[in-house]
C-alpha cells in the first residue's frame, strides 16, 4: 500500500512521465492507470488488494434448475445424475441442463448423494461372449426370468417375486408377489404373460424350481416341458455363474431398493408396489443401456400368439416315436427311464450308428440309447440347444 500511495503522490506532481513512474515501480503502464483510476474514484481505498472471483458465474446452475434438480432425485433417491438429467430433458427440452457431472456434483453438495466407490465387473450387464447363450437382438428374443429373494410381509407369509424381463428392451413383463416358488402359479403367471405379449423364442432362467429339476434328465422340470411344447427353448445359465443373468441381477436389486424396503403388512399391498414399480420402470425410468430412453418406447409384443389349444409335438415320418408313460419308454420289449417330468409325452429316437439311437423331446437331445447292453447316456448340459 505504501508503494502504491508513493506512486499516486509522484503522478500528482506531474514532474515525470507516467510511462517513466511505471518502470521505476515495476509495474506496467496498465496497471499504474487502473491504480489512478481507483484512487480518483474511491481515494486511499481504492488502493487496496480485491478477490480476483468474478461477480457473476456464467454458469453456474440457477436457483430454480437447483429446485427441479434437487426435487426430482427426492422423488427419486436411487437416480443417478444421468437419469435424472436424461428425465428433466424429456419434459423439458427448451432448457439447457447442467452436464451429469455438474449435477453430480450439486446433489453431493446438497447431501443427496453419497460417494461410493464403484466396483466394476466385466461382462456383468450381459451375457459373456463365450457363454453359449443366445444373445438378444429384438424384442422377444429372449425372456429372462427368476425369482427375487424371497423376504416376510410384516409378521404374515413368506413373498416370493417372480420377475420376468424382454431381455433387448429391458422391458419388465410382469413382478408378482407368490407366497412359494410352486409350479401351477407360475404356470398361470405366465399363461397371463403369454396372452398379453405372445411367445418368445427363448426364456433364460437359473437352475432352480419350477424352471428346472437338478435331478432330472437334462434337468427337465413340467414347466420347461410346456414351454418346449409351446415352441419356446428353456435357456439356462451356468449353475454358479449368475453375472450370466447380469441385466436381471441388475434390476432385482433397482427392485429391492425401491419397492421391498420396508416390506409390506400383507401380499396385496406389496402387489400394488410391485405395479407402481413396474408401470415406472418401464415408462419413466430412462436405460443407459437403450440411450437413456424408457423400456416401453423399445418394446412391441411378439408375432407368435398363444395358442387356444396345446396339441402333440409332430415328428418327422422317418423318426420312431414313443409315448413316456410313468416317465418310462419301452423298446423292443424293454423299458428305458427317462423322466417323470416328460410322462403323457411324446419322445423320437432315430439311428445314428449301430445300434445306437438318438433319443430327444422336441429339439431337445436327451441322450442316446444302445439296445444290445441297455445303457442310457444322457446329455450332460445346463442349456438346450436345438439339434441340427
Amino acid at each position: 500500500m505504501s508503494q502504491r500511495e508513493e506512486f499516486i503522490r509522484l503522478v500528482h506532481q506531474r514532474r515525470h512521465p507516467i510511462t517513466e513512474l511505471c518502470i521505476a515501480f515495476g509495474v506496467s503502464e496498465k496497471t499504474g492507470h487502473k491504480w489512478l483510476s481507483r484512487f480518483q474514484r474511491e481515494g486511499i481505498a481504492g488502493l487496496a488488494d480485491r478477490s480476483h472471483v468474478p461477480h457473476a458465474a456464467p454458469h453456474q446452475v440457477s436457483p430454480r434448475l437447483r429446485s427441479l434438480i434437487t426435487s426430482l432425485r427426492e422423488k427419486h433417491p436411487t437416480w443417478g445424475a444421468r437419469k435424472l438429467r436424461a428425465v428433466l430433458a424429456r419434459r423439458s427440452p427448451e432448457i439447457t441442463w447442467p452436464a451429469p457431472s455438474t449435477i453430480g456434483e450439486l446433489l453431493r453438495r446438497e447431501g443427496l448423494l453419497r460417494p461410493t466407490r464403484r466396483k466394476r465387473h466385466p461382462n456383468a450387464a450381459g451375457v459373456p461372449l463365450d457363454s453359449g447363450l443366445t444373445i438378444a437382438r429384438a424384442p422377444n428374443d429372449v425372456w429372462t426370468t427368476d425369482f427375487k429373494g424371497e423376504f416376510r410381509l410384516g409378521p404374515g407369509p413368506y413373498c416370493y417375486p417372480l420377475t420376468v424381463l424382454d431381455a433387448q428392451s429391458r422391458y419388465l413383463l410382469g413382478c408378482r408377489a407368490l407366497l412359494s416358488t410352486a409350479t401351477v402359479p407360475v404356470k398361470v403367471i405366465f399363461t397371463q404373460l403369454f396372452e398379453r405379449f405372445g411367445l418368445p423364442e427363448v426364456i433364460r432362467s437359473d437352475n432352480g424350481v419350477p424352471f428346472a429339476c437338478s435331478n432330472a434328465l437334462a434337468r427337465l422340470s413340467t414347466l420347461s416341458v410346456w414351454w418346449i411344447r409351446l415352441g419356446i427353448r428353456p435357456e439356462r445359465i451356468a449353475p454358479g455363474h449368475p453375472q450370466q443373468n447380469g441385466q436381471h441381477e441388475r434390476m432385482h436389486k433397482t427392485l429391492k431398493a425401491e419397492a421391498t424396503r420396508p416390506p409390506s403388512a400383507s401380499l396385496r399391498e406389496q402387489q400394488n408396489r410391485f405395479d407402481r414399480f413396474r408401470r415406472e420402470y418401464n415408462t419413466v425410468r430412462p436405460h443407459e443401456a437403450l440411450g437413456q430412453r424408457e423400456p416401453s418406447s423399445c418394446y412391441t409384443t411378439s408375432t407368435r400368439s398363444f395358442p387356444d389349444r396345446l396339441g402333440p409335438i409332430e415328428y418327422p415320418a422317418h423318426l420312431e416315436v414313443r409315448r413316456v408313460c410313468k416317465g418310462m419308454i419301452a423298446w423292443k420289449g424293454r423299458y428305458v427311464w427317462l423322466t417323470k417330468a416328460l410322462s403323457g409325452e411324446d419322445v423320437s429316437l432315430e439311428e445314428t450308428g449301430d445300434d445306437t439311437w438318438t433319443i430327444s423331446f422336441g429339439p431337445l437331445v436327451l441322450g442316446t440309447y444302445h439296445p444290445p447292453s441297455h445303457i442310457f447316456l444322457p446329455e450332460t448340459y445346463w442349456k438346450t440347444t436345438p439339434t441340427e
